[in-house]
C-alpha cells in the first residue's frame, strides 16, 4: 500500500508543480559523448530545432571534441573525434589512437503525463569502437529529471537482462566483434544485437540555478583491450555541472570510482536576428517619393530602379543582408507608411544581376515613369579577421591547427560581373607536422594530398581563391553564371552552370561543366599535371511539407574522373544555420574504394564569423566522388527567395 501511495503521491505532484528545468535549453546539458544526457549515459532530451553546441572532454582513457546539432525537434546528431591515449602500446597525447565516427537520437515521443522516449545509435558509420544503441525514457518533476534506459554494444557492459528483439528473431543474438566492424560503413547486422542487455539510469538536479547534480549508474563496457578502460570500482558516477550561462558550462565528474574527468560546452539555440527598423532623419518639404528612398536605403536594401504610374511603384532590389524575404517586405511597407505613399507596391528582386523573383514586367517598365536609378559605379569591398582552421584526427596527432589571417575581398565591375578573393597568412600552425602519407589513393590524388598544401601554410602569404564571376538571366526562370580563376585551394579552371529556377514552384534543375586543373602546392598560381572536366544534372526539391526539407540529386563525372550520383538532403534556418548528410555512389568498385566501401558524410554550416562554423565530415577522406568546392552554386543565391511556408 505504501508503494502504491507513493506513485500516487508522484503523479499529483507531477501534474501540479510545473517542470521548468527538466527539459529546458539551460539545464539540459551534454554528455562527455556530446549527446543531452548525464555523464556517459544518454537521456530522451533533444533540443530545439536549430541549436547546435560543441563539448571537449578530457578524461581516460580518451579524450573527445564533439559537435552537435538539431536539425529536427526529434533528431540530435553528433560528430565526434576521440584520442585514445592508453592504448597497450603505450602513447602520449601524439601518436595515440585516433578515431572518429556519427551519433544520433531520435525522441519518439515528448514528455507529457508519460515520460519522454527516445532511441539512439552511436558510432555509426565509424570503425565500431563506440558502437551502442540504446532505448531511454525522461521525466522530470521541478528541479528533478530522472532517466532510465536500456543499451546495447559499448553501452552493455553488465549484461543483466536478454535482449528483448531476441523473443522476436534470433537474428539479434549474434553480435559481430567491435574489430570486425570496418571503418566508414555502417554495421547494419549489429544494430540493437547481442544475447543480453544492460540497464542504465541516473537523475540530475537543480541543486542551485547555477550548478546541476548528476548521479547516474554507468553501463558502459570497460573489458575490452581496445579502448582499455580501469576496471570499475563501482557502477555508480556522480558530477558536477557548473552552468556559467544558458550557453556555457563546465562539467567535473568521479567515474565509476577510478576516473575524475573534465567537460567544457557551448551551445547556441536558434536565435534569429531581432531586426529594428531605422527611420532617417526627416527632411522639409522632401517629396514622398525621395523620403521613401532614404528610408529604404536606411535599412540595407540597395535598390537598383524605381518606376511610378498612377496605381503603383515597382522597385527593383539588388542587394541585402537580411536573412529572410519578411524582413525585406517589412521595411518596404514601413517606409511606405513613413513616407506617405499610398499607391501599391511592387518589388523585382535581383542577386548578382539574377532575375531571383519578379512582380512587374517590362511592359510596366514601358508605361510607367522611372523616378530613381543607381549610379553604376565600380566597388570594392573587402574583410580581414583572425581565424582558426583545425585539421582534426590525423594519424599524426589528435589535433592540428593554424591561427590564420583571412582577407577576402570582392571587386564589383557591375551589378553581374565580380571578382573575388580569399588571401591566408598563418600566423601559427603545426600542420608541418603532417607526414603520413595517404593510402587508397585510386583512381586519381584529388583530395588525399590535403596535407601537402597545408605543410607550405607557414610564413607564407597563400591564395585560397581567386575567381570572376559573371551572372545573367537570358529568359524568365533560366540563370547562368561563367566562372574563371582559382577555384579553391586545390583546384583552378574555368567553366559554367545553368539553373532553371521558378519561385513558384518547389523544384529547379540545371547542370554544370568546369575544365580543372590541380593546383600545385605553394598555393599560387603554378598547377600540377592532373587536370580534367568534370560535370553533372542537378536537380533540387524543397519540400515545405510536415516535415521541411531540401534534397539534390546529382550525377555526372566527379575530379577523380569517376562516374555517378550523390544524393544529398538538408534543413536550413532562416539565421543562416544549415544541417545536411550527403551520400556519393560511383563506378570505383569496393575494392579500389578501400575502407568504407563508398563517400558519405554530414555537414553544418553555423553562422559564426569567417568559416569557423562551416565544417563537412566524412568518415574517411578519399578520392572517388569527390567535386569542386564552389564558392556558391546558382541554387545557393536563388533558394533564399523560396520560404518553406506553403
Amino acid at each position: 500500500m505504501k508503494i502504491k501511495r507513493m506513485l500516487f503521491l508522484l503523479i499529483c505532484t507531477s501534474l501540479i508543480i510545473p517542470n521548468i528545468y527538466s527539459d529546458s535549453f539551460k539545464y539540459n546539458t551534454y554528455n562527455n559523448h556530446g549527446m543531452i544526457g548525464l555523464i556517459n549515459m544518454p537521456t530522451a532530451r533533444i533540443y530545439s530545432e536549430g541549436s547546435h553546441g560543441f563539448t571537449f572532454y578530457y578524461g581516460s582513457p580518451d579524450q573527445k571534441m564533439n559537435i552537435t546539432s538539431s536539425p529536427f525537434n526529434w533528431l540530435e546528431a553528433s560528430i565526434f573525434y576521440s584520442n585514445i591515449k592508453d592504448n597497450p602500446v603505450g602513447c602520449n597525447f601524439q601518436n595515440c589512437r585516433k578515431d572518429k565516427g556519427f551519433n544520433f537520437k531520435i525522441r519518439l515521443k515528448e514528455e507529457g503525463f508519460l515520460p519522454a522516449i527516445a532511441v539512439g545509435l552511436n558510432d555509426i558509420g565509424g570503425t565500431g569502437l563506440y558502437s551502442s544503441e540504446y532505448i531511454v525514457g525522461s521525466y522530470g518533476i521541478n528541479k528533478l529529471d530522472m532517466h532510465f534506459g536500456l543499451g546495447w554494444g559499448t553501452l552493455n557492459g553488465t549484461s543483466d537482462f536478454r535482449n528483448p528483439f531476441t523473443f522476436f528473431s534470433d537474428s539479434f543474438e549474434d553480435r559481430p566483434g567491435i574489430l570486425n566492424i570496418e571503418g566508414g560503413k555502417i554495421a547494419s547486422d549489429s544494430i540493437f544485437s547481442g544475447k543480453n542487455v544492460s540497464p542504465f539510469y541516473g537523475i540530475s538536479y537543480a541543486i542551485h540555478p547555477k550548478v546541476l547534480l548528476k548521479v547516474e549508474h554507468d553501463s558502459t563496457l570497460t573489458s575490452r583491450p581496445e579502448l582499455p578502460f580501469d576496471d570499475p570500482k563501482s557502477r555508480i558516477s556522480f558530477g558536477f555541472d557548473y552552468l556559467y550561462s544558458d550557453n556555457i558550462n563546465i562539467g567535473l565528474s568521479a567515474e565509476r570510482g577510478n576516473t575524475i574527468s573534465l567537460k567544457f560546452s557551448v551551445k547556441q539555440g536558434l536565435e534569429a536576428k531581432q531586426f529594428k527598423y531605422v527611420t532617417p532623419t526627416k527632411i522639409d518639404n522632401e517629396s514622398k517619393e525621395t523620403s521613401f528612398i532614404r528610408n529604404i536605403q536606411a535599412n540595407g536594401l540597395g535598390i537598383n530602379e524605381i518606376f511610378e504610374d498612377e496605381d503603383t511603384i515597382g522597385i527593383e532590389v539588388m542587394q541585402f543582408s537580411h536573412p529572410s524575404l519578411d524582413i525585406i517586405e517589412e521595411i518596404i511597407m514601413t517606409a511606405k507608411g513613413e513616407s506617405g505613399i499610398n499607391k501599391d507596391i511592387k518589388v523585382n528582386y535581383k542577386i548578382h544581376g539574377l532575375n531571383a523573383d519578379d512582380e512587374f514586367d517590362q511592359a510596366f517598365k514601358n508605361r510607367a515613369k522611372q523616378i530613381y536609378q543607381r549610379q553604376g559605379k565600380a566597388s570594392f569591398y573587402q574583410d580581414t579577421r583572425v581565424t582558426v582552421r583545425p585539421f582534426l584526427a590525423a594519424r599524426e596527432d589528435f589535433l592540428k591547427l593554424s591561427v590564420m589571417l583571412n582577407n577576402d575581398g570582392e571587386y564589383i565591375f557591375s551589378e553581374n560581373f565580380f571578382f573575388t578573393y580569399n588571401l591566408k597568412y598563418s600566423i601559427w600552425d603545426n600542420f608541418e607536422d603532417l607526414t603520413y602519407p595517404p593510402v587508397d589513393i585510386g583512381p586519381a590524388e584529388v583530395r588525399t594530398d590535403i596535407k601537402k598544401y597545408l605543410n607550405d601554410f607557414d610564413g607564407r602569404i597563400v591564395i585560397g581563391r581567386a575567381q570572376f564571376d559573371y551572372h545573367f538571366s537570358p529568359r524568365e526562370n533560366n540563370h547562368i553564371v561563367i566562372t574563371a580563376g582559382l577555384l579553391e585551394e586545390m583546384f583552378s579552371g574555368y567553366g559554367f552552370e545553368y539553373l532553371y529556377f521558378d519561385n513558384g514552384k518547389d523544384y529547379a534543375y540545371g547542370f554544370e561543366v568546369f575544365d580543372v586543373v590541380k593546383r600545385d602546392y605553394e598555393l599560387r598560381f603554378g598547377t600540377l599535371d592532373y587536370k580534367n572536366t568534370v560535370g553533372s544534372f542537378n536537380f533540387h526539391f524543397r519540400n515545405k511539407k510536415i516535415i521541411p526539407f531540401d534534397a539534390k540529386v546529382s550525377v555526372g563525372e566527379y575530379l577523380a574522373g569517376d562516374l555517378g550520383g550523390t544524393f544529398e538532403i538538408s534543413r536550413t534556418f532562416e539565421n543562416g544555420t544549415k544541417f545536411g548528410g550527403f551520400v556519393t555512389l560511383t563506378n570505383v568498385s569496393t575494392k579500389e574504394f578501400g575502407e568504407g566501401s563508398f563517400d558519405k558524410g554530414i555537414y553544418f554550416n553555423i553562422p559564426l564569423g569567417g568559416n569557423v562554423g562551416n565544417y563537412m565530415w566524412r568518415p574517411l577522406t578519399k578520392n572517388p566522388g569527390q567535386k569542386l568546392n564552389r564558392k556558391y552554386t546558382l541554387y545557393d543565391l536563388l533558394v533564399k527567395f523560396r520560404p518553406f511556408e506553403g
